[in-house]
C-alpha cells in the first residue's frame, strides 16, 4: 500500500512539473562528450557515438550521446521542467533556440589543439562563437536587443570543459608537448585564463546565470585503470591530483566573478566529489561495478571503448561506467540530480542549479 502511495505521489509530481513552465526559460549547454547530444555526428571525427549500442536505453536510440541513455544535462533539463531535451546546435532551427541550445562537442577542450588526434571537434572558443551567432538570431526573433538581454539574463548556462585538456592533451605525450612545457599548476592557470576569456564573451552577450561544472576523477576511468593501474582498481593519482588543482582554481574563479560582477551569478558544481562519493558507497546507489565499462574491450573493458554493434552488459544500472570513459545513465541520474539539488553542502558552491534558476 505504501509503495502505491509513493508511486501516485511521484506521478503527481511528474505531472505537475510537466504542466508547469520550466523554472528557467532556456538552457544553454557548453561541453564535451559527457554532454554532446549529436553535434559530432556530421564531423569527420573518431569521437562519435551515433551508433548502436550507444543509446540502447534512450527513447530515441543512438543520437550521438556517449551513454546508454541520458546524459547529466538531459537529467537537469527534465528537472528544470522542460518537456523536451535541448536541441544540439547542428539541428537547432527557428524559435526552438528560445528554449536553449546544446553546443557541446566530443573531444573538445579549452585549448584549441586539444583532441586534434581524434579529428574534427568544436573547441570551447568555437562553441562560444556559435552561441554569439545564436544570440543574434534571438535578437531577430524577439525584436530588439533589450528584449533579448532581458530574456537571456534568465537562462541557465552550464559549462563543463577541461577533461580533454588532460585526457587528450596534457597526459598524452605521444601527441602533445604540454606535459613537458607546464607543471600541473601552471597548466591549470593557462586553462583558467582561457576559460575566463570565453566566460567574458558569454557575459558580454547576455549570459548572467553560470553553472561551471568541475572535471571528474579522470584517473579513475576504465581507460586509465586499464593503462596505468596495477590492480585494475587503484586510480591514477597523478591525473586526479592535476584534476583537483584545476577544480580548486575553478572555485576561485566562481568566487572572483561573484565578487566583481554584481549583476551575474556564478556557481561551481563539484562533479569530482559527487563521483568519488558514488565510487566510495556504490551499494547506496545500486552499483556493483565501479572500475570497468559496461561496453568495451580488454582490461577493465577500457583498453578500447564500446565498438559498433558490440553487445553491452545486461545489468547496465549496476555499472558506474557505460564505456571506457563515460558514466552510464544510472550514474548520470545521480550526478545530474545532485547538481540540480544538492544532497550535501559540498555538491555545489555557492548554489545548486535549482537555486541558480530561482535567483
Amino acid at each position: 500500500m505504501m509503495m502505491k502511495v509513493i508511486m501516485i505521489m511521484a506521478m503527481a509530481m511528474a505531472m505537475n512539473i510537466a504542466m508547469c513552465d520550466p523554472i528557467a526559460p532556456c538552457y544553454f549547454i557548453f561541453g564535451d562528450s559527457l554532454v554532446d547530444s549529436g553535434n559530432n555526428n556530421r564531423l569527420t571525427s573518431l569521437a562519435r557515438a551515433d551508433y548502436f549500442p550507444y543509446g540502447i536505453d534512450f527513447q530515441f536510440g543512438p543520437t550521438g550521446r556517449f551513454s546508454n541513455g541520458k546524459t547529466t544535462v538531459d537529467v537537469i533539463t527534465e528537472l528544470l521542467g522542460f518537456d523536451d531535451y535541448i536541441t544540439p546546435y547542428s539541428q537547432a532551427r527557428g524559435d526552438d533556440i528560445l528554449r536553449g541550445v546544446n553546443y557541446a562537442s566530443a573531444a573538445a577542450g579549452i585549448r584549441e589543439e586539444t583532441g586534434r588526434q581524434l579529428g574534427a571537434r568544436i573547441t570551447f572558443a568555437g562553441q562560444v562563437a556559435n552561441h554569439v551567432n545564436t544570440v543574434s538570431q534571438v535578437v531577430n526573433i524577439l525584436g530588439d536587443e533589450n528584449e533579448a538581454a532581458n530574456y537571456l539574463s534568465k537562462c541557465i548556462y552550464s559549462i563543463g570543459l577541461g577533461s580533454n585538456d588532460y585526457l587528450n592533451n596534457y597526459f598524452m605525450p605521444v601527441y602533445y608537448s604540454t606535459g613537458n612545457q607546464y607543471s600541473p599548476d601552471s597548466f591549470a592557470n593557462d586553462l583558467i585564463n582561457r576559460y575566463t576569456q570565453q566566460l567574458r564573451i558569454l557575459y558580454n552577450n547576455g549570459a548572467r546565470k553560470f553553472a561551471l561544472i568541475g572535471i571528474g576523477a579522470i584517473g579513475c576511468s576504465p581507460n586509465e585503470l586499464a593503462q596505468n593501474s596495477r590492480d585494475g582498481r587503484t586510480c591514477d593519482e597523478r591525473i586526479n591530483s592535476a584534476n583537483r588543482i584545476f577544480n580548486s582554481k575553478l572555485v576561485s574563479l566562481v568566487d572572483h566573478f561573484n565578487q566583481n560582477t554584481p549583476d551575474a551569478k556564478f556557481t561551481y558544481i563539484n562533479a569530482y566529489g559527487i563521483f568519488q562519493e558514488m565510487v566510495a558507497n556504490p551499494a547506496r546507489y545500486g552499483f556493483r561495478v565501479t572500475n570497468a565499462g559496461c561496453c568495451g574491450v580488454g582490461r577493465n573493458n577500457g583498453q578500447i571503448t564500446c565498438l559498433p554493434g558490440q553487445a553491452p552488459c545486461l545489468n547496465r544500472d549496476e555499472f558506474v561506467f557505460w564505456d571506457a570513459f563515460h558514466p552510464g545513465e544510472a550514474a548520470n541520474v545521480v550526478i545530474g540530480g545532485r547538481s540540480f539539488q544538492r544532497e550535501s553542502a559540498s555538491d555545489a558552491h555557492p548554489y545548486d542549479i535549482q537555486q541558480l534558476a530561482m535567483l
